[in-house]
């Protein structure tokens, strides 16, 4: 059946055309002459006294050679965070600048709210008012949580109907885990059974050609409904730059990259709900973090592209690659590694997840003797991976689950040290989402299936359809209900749950209810 919008979804847009009058300050005439909120409005990474807020000024997101059609000059902004959804008891407010030279965007860190509470949010420029958007404090104990994994949005693959359900089930968090956006011209990934809609002409290769791509997918008011709806924790993978690039190596461009790079990830901060401790240092840019949930979780993020070394015998599906197996390549690099071992080993929290890009987890396609793998996931990575799940099993930290996406299929895994040894530890369990749109509607091979899973008896489920985790974590269990959409090539699918894992505080494998 399909779904309709809840409740809190609607009443928050109401509030925000509503109480546009309860905004302080004298009245002026306008100066931009049209709506400036058309990007929407998000949140993120929650400590317990705050989060950050975002929105972006954009009369016409795809206008003004990537400045969306905004005057070249800086923009005040008002905020107002509140405990209801009318802002009849607003909490905090202020005013930010929303400066030309950073697309004017806007990042807002609050502090000083309430530990474990919800809270509504929302922005004014020049007389306008912004949607309003949901969000809330992370707790100080063992409160219940709800969350979404999602990751994996081609624009040109399908509408993002998956988005609106995530947002309907009104998780606590979302944590979105790359690809959400792409950086192909027109038809420049070609889904199987085409594409529905265009990106903006030309492959993404400037500042002004990414802040454009972000604003053409930010336009889509699925996509505004999922970040009204919570919090997210946010990562990017590949093509928030480009396919497959590895540090400082790009897979298209001889030079000229540190450049590229730099211009990404610039145009990906101005786009995120990212504190200023992601603000981008050149080529540079950290997003690896960990947010608290209380004492039940604790959320590592990591970072599978920056520190990598390049992908082993030219990258793509290989079999019989030997140079994937030497002990001193890596995926996270050192530094990166101490750093989540570390946070592990330190961990206070009933349960540690882990948010990656990349499947970790083997995965062979082909059937019999040897090992056809994908040279850009942990696979094309082996002795790191070895070295990461040692790292897993020796920290002692409580329960480590692995959430990824990439790989525009659902799968559930167990983790092992060794994964051709039936007999060998299991140290975790991963989790890894379909895509939201890319690659289209998906398809159900179910002989395939049959083939990779007798291949790899550590994965449990694997799904070709488009969809989202949403996981429900206690102290004393994760539950993952695996979301899936029939179709996404026509808007309106209701989303279903096609497969349910439980996992008890303890244990190192997925029951399947």
């Amino acid at each position: 059946m399909e779904q309709t919008p809840s409740r809190r979804v609607f009443l928050s847009v109401v509030a925000a055309g509503a109480g546009g009058l309860l905004l302080p300050g004298p009245a002026r005439a306008r100066t931009l002459a049209q709506d400036p909120f058309t990007l929407g409005v998000a949140s993120g990474d929650p400590s317990t006294d705050g989060f950050v807020l975002w929105t972006r000024l954009a009369r016409d997101p795809l206008g003004g050679d990537g400045h969306g059609g905004m005057p070249a000059r800086d923009v005040e902004v008002e905020w107002q965070v509140a405990t209801d959804e009318r802002f009849t008891n607003v909490v905090r407010s202020g005013k930010e600048t929303a400066r030309w030279k950073q697309a004017h965007s806007v990042h807002v860190e609050p502090v000083g709210l309430d530990a474990g509470r919800e809270y509504f949010y929302r922005f004014r420029a020049d007389g306008h008012l912004s949607p309003a958007g949901r969000t809330r404090t992370a707790p100080t104990g063992m409160s219940p949580l709800t969350f979404a994994v999602a990751a994996c949005a081609h624009y040109e693959h399908g509408y993002y109907t998956a988005y609106r359900r995530l947002a309907q089930q009104e998780p606590d968090l979302v944590v979105h885990l790359g690809d959400y956006m792409y950086e192909y011209g027109p038809d420049g990934y070609v889904a199987l059974g085409g594409g529905v809609r265009r990106h903006t002409e030309g492959k993404c290769a400037t500042l002004a050609d990414y802040r454009m791509r972000h604003a053409q997918y930010k336009s889509d008011h699925d996509l505004q409904q999922a970040h009204a709806a919570a919090p997210w924790l946010v990562a990017f993978d590949d093509h928030e730059v480009e396919n497959n690039w590895a540090g400082t190596i790009s897979s298209t461009e001889a030079a000229g990259f540190a450049r590229r790079r730099a211009d990404a990830f610039r145009a990906y901060y101005e786009n995120m709900p990212l504190r200023r401790s992601s603000i981008p240092g050149g080529s540079a840019i950290r997003v690896h973090r960990r947010v608290e949930w209380g004492t039940l979780a604790r959320f590592h993020l990591l970072d599978t592209r920056q520190f990598r070394d390049d992908q082993p015998c030219a990258d793509g599906l290989r079999a019989g690659c030997d140079d994937r197996l030497a002990e001193d390549r890596t995926l996270l690099g050192s530094d990166q590694r101490n750093w989540l071992l570390g946070g592990l080993r330190r961990s206070p929290a009933r349960w540690n997840l882990i948010g990656q890009q990349i499947l970790m987890a083997q995965r062979d396609w082909k059937v019999g003797p040897g090992h056809e793998v994908s040279m850009d996931s942990w696979d094309g990575y082996a002795a790191d991976r070895a070295r990461l799940l040692t790292g897993f099993r020796d920290s002692g930290a409580a329960n480590p689950v692995v959430l990824t996406g990439d790989a525009h299929m659902h799968h559930a895994a167990d983790l092992k040290l060794d994964f051709d040894d039936p007999d060998s530890p299991r140290v975790g369990v991963e989790l890894v989402t379909s895509s939201i749109a890319s690659d289209g509607d998906g398809y159900r091979d179910r002989a395939r299936v049959t083939e990779i899973l007798a291949e790899n008896p550590h994965i449990s489920y694997l799904d070709q359809r488009r969809g989202y985790i949403v996981c429900r974590l206690t102290a004393d269990e994760l539950h993952a209900d695996f979301r899936t959409l029939d179709y996404i090539t026509r808007r309106g699918a209701p989303a279903r749950t096609s497969a349910r894992f439980t996992l008890p505080a303890g244990q190192h494998t997925l029951d399947l209810l």
